[in-house]
């Protein structure tokens, strides 16, 4: 069997034997015509308003109305990473960005995701959810046909056959499928530099709140930019979509924020979701593989995709993909490997987001969240009515005794498919707590409330392969917000800016034992000794120990995040020490010298730092500063008063205009957010009295 890489996806042009592929010229570009696109945006009726802060306040008779203009106004202010999103999504990104988007155009291949949609589009997503994403996709289209040379060729026109695309495409990677993937074809690949995608969720009952109040935190840790960074939007149609918060790039969907009755704040899990089984095939019998003792053939189709070489240049790719019963299938030097996993063939994402937008009470909510069609993550709940609640939610198998689940498993034994799912009755999950207070920093589900409220795994399914592990963030929650038996609104916002380490963090850990090395005769390890020591664990603009600490633990910190072998320490400090006296002539600069939020014009010290509350990850620029890059992004503090009444405020890292340069808004938001402030979110009519900048109904003219 021929050695396949995982890196040699990448580089296609150059595993030999691997591909069959042909040079071509990129075709001289015909664009499209506007004419429909245009004459077809007349059907909708979407009245847009942006605020001081360029956010965009969509409102309309129907649904579709109201998607129709959020397309529109997401296509103003970021159009090219909506048209990045879709390129990844079609399996063309290569055509645009070279080798290095190879491997999720296999990926978009290899999960038959085009199959699916193309299958079930019409069966399985409902009429009204269709609408939507049909609108949602014209708004696109009409702002393209406004704007057609920023279009890439071939984008227009983009269907709701897309969005579909996009959420059964992009779910499975948020708990880590592709590293299932990278662990089987190239165990030893480079440390994931990527901002961690994490999050904190915190809720609050009245009983817990010093007002009377029911309070939600909803903040999402995530890139700055790219196609998972949040755009924010109010919309509001006449047929009960009313909601407020975050979107992601070519989607409609409010996937977190809240409605006028209740909101929700949701964090990445990692539970096992992901089997891996080796197969039993025999060189003798090719294109075969044995289960329950006899031979079976493989699902094998050529598939290709074309790679920009430079300039007009694109190298033609063609590879097999390959399907057991289990799922697809990735052949290597050590045998063929199938995939069972979260999200395989889902198109029910939509149609849930859409029944979670427009719930009004818990049983609503609950009633579609019992649709399981999202494959993974935690949600932090709260409504007007006080009530409260944590869901570890996924899409888990009904595993059998006997296996090691997180190993790889026999691939010829039929009772190791996956047949069932566990109902969301038996997932962990804590509802209106005796203690008020719920929350989630992407750590063990066990531990979210008071230790009396805590659920207990005696009372869990076996093998949902829970994560286990404490973050920093969730530490500094039980040493802040658990404290804390009547928390006032002022204290609930500070508590969620907290800039500390906990005394059980795993960086302190790393201080002790850096704290234990010998420095004798190693004058700036005695330095840095000095520092750490007298550090107080706090990471403000203005502290002179953080540098030390979060550069020398960063390498560490960040490879457990992202579940992958740890380095050990001592050279991770010795660099830090390097790196600070090569930059900033000492050991100790201020934190602020060191970390920045830089946007357009904008160039300001940022508080916080990886897994503090008030996340914060930085990119190392050549000037030895850190840029923020991720952590976090969209925040918002929503909360309820004792009648029911609605207050919500939030801040995005950057501004409304995520992409767009030229706009007043690309970076609006940057000085509130690196001071820790917020701004109020306008979600009525009479809140955006006299304070409506612009408005204007795309397509009617």
């Amino acid at each position: 069997m021929k050695k396949r890489y995982w890196a040699g996806i990448a580089a296609v042009a150059l595993v030999g034997g691997a591909f069959a592929a042909g040079l071509r010229i990129a075709p001289i570009s015909e664009g499209f015509d506007a004419a429909p696109l245009l004459a077809k945006a007349k059907s909708y009726d979407a009245l847009i308003e942006r605020d001081s802060f360029g956010v965009p306040h969509i409102t309309g008779t129907r649904d579709a109305d109201v998607a129709f203009g959020m397309g529109f106004a997401h296509s103003e202010d970021d159009f090219a990473t909506i048209a990045e999103a879709l390129m990844v999504t079609r399996g063309v990104a290569a055509e645009a960005k070279g080798k290095d988007a190879a491997v999720g155009d296999y990926l978009v291949r290899l999960l038959r995701v085009w199959e699916t949609v193309d299958a079930g589009y019409e069966s399985r997503i409902s009429p009204e959810t269709r609408a939507i994403m049909e609108a949602y996709a014209d708004g696109i289209n009409l702002w393209a046909a406004q704007n057609p040379f920023q279009v890439p060729d071939g984008l227009i026109p983009v269907t709701g056959r897309d969005v579909a695309a996009g959420s059964a495409f992009r779910g499975p990677f948020f708990y880590g499928l592709d590293k299932a993937f990278k662990a089987v074809m190239e165990p030893k690949l480079e440390r994931d530099k990527s901002p961690p995608k994490g999050s904190n969720g915190v809720a609050i009952a009245p009983s817990r709140s010093a007002d009377g109040a029911t309070r939600l935190l909803v903040n999402s840790h995530q890139p700055y930019e790219g196609m998972v960074a949040w755009y924010e939007a109010v919309l509001e149609s006449k047929a009960g979509w009313h909601v407020a918060g975050g979107f992601f790039p070519g989607s409609p969907f409010m996937l977190h924020g809240h409605n006028a009755n209740l909101g929700w704040a949701s964090t990445v899990n990692k539970p096992d979701l992901v089997d891996v089984y080796k197969l039993k095939t025999d060189p003798a019998r090719p294109n075969e593989y044995q289960m329950d003792g006899k031979w079976r053939t493989f699902e094998r189709k050529e598939v290709q995709f074309r790679v920009k070489i430079f300039g007009p240049i694109l190298w033609t790719v063609k590879r097999d993909v390959v399907w057991s019963v289990h799922g697809p299938v990735l052949e290597t030097d050590r045998g063929a490997f199938a995939f069972s996993y979260a999200g395989k063939g889902e198109l029910g994402q939509p149609d849930q987001y859409m029944a979670m937008n427009k719930a009004t009470d818990w049983e609503s909510w609950y009633r579609a969240m019992a649709r399981n069609a999202l494959p993974s993550i935690n949600f932090i709940y709260a409504d007007k009515s006080g009530t409260i609640g944590y869901l570890h939610n996924g899409q888990f198998p009904v595993r059998s005794d006997g296996y090691d689940w997180s190993k790889t498993l026999p691939g010829d034994r039929s009772s190791l498919l996956w047949t069932n799912r566990i109902p969301l009755s038996r997932l962990p999950q804590i509802w209106r707590p005796k203690s008020g207070f719920v929350y989630n920093s992407n750590n063990n589900p066990l531990s979210a409330s008071d230790p009396v409220d805590d659920m207990k795994l005696v009372n869990l399914p076996p093998h949902l392969g829970m994560q286990t592990n404490m973050t920093n963030r969730a530490l500094r929650v039980l040493e802040t917000y658990a404290l804390d038996k009547s928390i006032t609104a002022e204290e609930f916002e500070a508590y969620k800016y907290d800039l500390a380490y906990s005394p059980k963090s795993p960086l302190a850990g790393m201080i002790k034992e850096a704290l234990g090395y010998d420095a004798k005769g190693n004058p700036d390890l005695a330095k840095a000794q000095e520092i750490l020591r007298g550090w107080n664990m706090r990471t403000d603009i203005d502290n002179r120990g953080a540098a030390l600490a979060i550069l020398m633990g960063e390498p560490l910190g960040r490879a457990a995040e992202m579940g992958e072998p740890i380095p050990p320490l001592r050279p991770a400090l010795d660099e830090a020490i390097a790196h600070l006296k090569k930059h900033f002539g000492r050991l100790d600069p201020q934190w602020g010298q060191v970390s920045r939020l830089r946007r357009g014009g904008v160039d300001l010290p940022i508080s916080g730092g990886p897994d503090v509350f008030r996340a914060v990850y930085g990119k190392k620029e050549e000037d030895g500063t850190l840029t923020a890059n991720g952590g976090d992004t969209l925040v918002m503090f929503v909360s309820w008063d004792k009648a029911g009444v609605l207050t919500s405020r939030s801040i995005h890292q950057y501004g409304s205009a995520t992409l767009n340069r030229q706009s007043p808004n690309f970076a609006d938001q940057a000085p509130l957010f690196a001071a820790m402030k917020t701004k109020p979110v306008l979600f009525t009519a009479e809140q955006r009295k006299s304070k409506v900048e612009r408005s204007y109904r795309p397509g009617q003219k």
